[in-house]
C-alpha cells in the first residue's frame, strides 16, 4: 500500500496527525453547526480576528452568520461542572471575507479547548499540546510563550492609564521600544518602571535564561505567580522533549478585554506568519455568562500551503500507453501488475500534455516495454 505521506496534502496530513494527538490525551471531538445568529458575533466582534462577517437571512427572517470563529460557539454551548474540565478538539471550516478584497474564504481550522476548572496542569498540558501540534507538522518549529498577567502587573506598576494600555500592548507586539518610551514619557512613568517595561519588551530566549531574570524583578505576588506558571510549563515541555523549541517572548500579546494568563504563538520554518495561536481567555467565558476558566489554541491550516511537499508531485507514478487494438482485459491485467508495488498507474491511448510521471510504459500485443524512467 502506498505511504499516506505521498498521497495526502500538507493540511490533510496535519488534520490526521493532530486528531490522533488530541485523542491520545483524552480530548473528544466537538461538532458544531455552520451557522450562528449574527448578533452573537456582533456582541463579541473585537474577539474575532476579522470583523468581516458573512451573513444571510434564514427562512424565518433572522439574520444569521457563517461562523468566523469556533471558540465563541464552543464556550456558548459548553456545560460547566465544578471540578471538571471539558476537553474538546475540533476540525471545522470557518468563513471569512478578506479585508482587502472582500473575497469569501473557507478556511479549515483545527484546535482544542479546555473549559471549566482550569488548573496549572491543564495550562501546562495545553502548552505541551501546542508544541506537539507544531511538531506534528514540521520538525523545525518554535513556540513563543508569554503571560498576560506579567505584562498587566508591569502596566499597573508603571501606572499606565487605561487609555494608553492598548498602545503599550501594540508596542510590545511590534517590539517597538521607541513607541513604548514615548508612551512612558507621556504618562510621566518613573525611571524604575520605564526600565522594567523596556526590559520586558526586549526579553527573548529559553526559559532557563529568562525565568531567573523575571524572578529578580518580583514586583508583586501576582507577577511571581505568573512566573511560576511559566516555569511549570517549561518543566513540562522539557520532560517531553519540546523545551529546546520553546521561547519566552512578551511580544505575544492578546486583547486584555478577553485574555489573561498564558498566551502563545507557533511558527514553522518556511511559513511567513504564525500557524498556531492561543492562550487563556477567562474574561471571555465570564462575558458569555460562564463561571469557568478556559484555555485553548487554533492551528491555521491555510498557512501550510507555504510548506514544500515532502515528495515531488506527479499525476501518476506510471503512465501506461496502449494501442487501439489492445483488449480491455490485457490493459486491466497490465495495470494490476504494474500497481502491485503501490504505484499509481494511469492508462492512456495517447500521452496527455503537461503530465508529470515517473515512468512511461508502452503496452503492445500484450507485452510491456519501458519507454522512459524518471524515478
Amino acid at each position: 500500500m502506498k505511504d499516506l505521506n505521498t498521497i495526502l496534502e500538507n493540511d490533510e496530513k496535519a488534520i490526521y496527525n493532530l486528531r490522533s494527538l488530541y485523542k491520545s490525551y483524552g480530548f473528544s471531538k466537538y461538532k458544531m453547526s455552520k451557522f450562528e445568529e449574527y448578533d452573537f458575533y456582533v456582541r463579541n466582534k473585537d474577539f474575532l480576528i476579522s470583523d468581516n462577517i458573512i451573513t444571510f437571512t434564514d427562512s424565518d427572517g433572522k439574520l444569521m452568520a457563517l461562523k468566523p470563529d469556533v471558540t465563541l460557539s464552543i464556550i456558548k454551548n459548553s456545560k460547566i461542572r465544578e471540578g471538571f474540565v471539558q476537553k474538546v478538539y475540533y476540525n471545522e471550516n470557518i468563513y471569512r471575507a478578506s479585508g482587502e478584497t472582500g473575497e469569501l474564504k473557507e478556511i479549515m481550522q483545527v484546535g482544542l479547548e479546555c473549559i471549566g476548572t482550569v488548573d496549572d496542569y491543564s495550562i501546562c498540558e495545553v502548552a505541551l499540546l501546542a508544541a506537539k501540534s507544531l511538531e506534528c507538522i514540521a520538525e523545525d518549529y518554535v513556540l513563543d510563550i508569554s503571560h498576560m498577567d506579567i505584562i498587566f502587573e508591569a502596566l499597573k506598576y508603571a501606572e499606565i492609564t487605561e487609555g494608553n494600555r492598548n498602545s503599550v500592548l501594540r508596542a510590545f507586539g511590534e517590539k517597538n521600544t521607541q513607541a513604548l518610551l514615548n508612551i512612558c514619557k507621556q504618562e510621566n512613568v518613573s525611571r524604575d518602571a520605564e526600565e522594567l517595561l523596556k526590559k520586558l519588551i526586549t526579553l527573548y530566549g529559553t526559559a532557563e535564561t529568562i525565568i531567573p531574570v523575571l524572578k529578580d524583578i518580583s514586583i508583586s505576588k501576582e507577577f511571581m505567580v505568573a512566573v511560576r506558571q511559566l516555569e511549570e510549563i517549561s518543566k513540562m515541555l522539557n520532560a517531553n522533549g519540546c523545551g529546546e523549541r520553546a521561547r519566552i517572548d512578551f511580544s505575544v500579546v492578546n486583547n486584555m478585554k478577553y485574555y489573561s494568563g498564558v498566551a502563545f504563538k507557533g511558527f514553522i520554518n518556511g511559513v511567513p506568519g504564525g500557524v498556531l495561536s492561543g492562550g487563556q481567555y477567562d474574561k471571555l467565558t465570564s462575558k458569555l455568562g460562564k463561571k469557568a476558566g478556559a484555555i485553548g489554541f487554533a492551528v491555521y491550516l491555510d498557512m501550510l500551503q507555504w510548506l514544500e511537499k515532502s515528495v515531488p508531485e506527479v499525476d501518476a507514478d506510471i503512465v501506461l500507453l496502449y494501442g487501439e487494438n489492445e483488449s480491455p482485459s490485457d490493459i486491466g491485467e497490465a495495470v494490476k501488475e504494474l500497481s502491485k508495488q503501490g504505484d499509481s498507474v494511469m492508462a492512456q491511448r495517447g500521452l496527455p500534455e503537461k503530465i508529470h510521471y515517473k515512468s512511461l510504459i508502452k503496452l503492445e500485443k500484450g507485452q510491456v516495454t519501458m519507454l522512459e524512467n524518471n524515478a
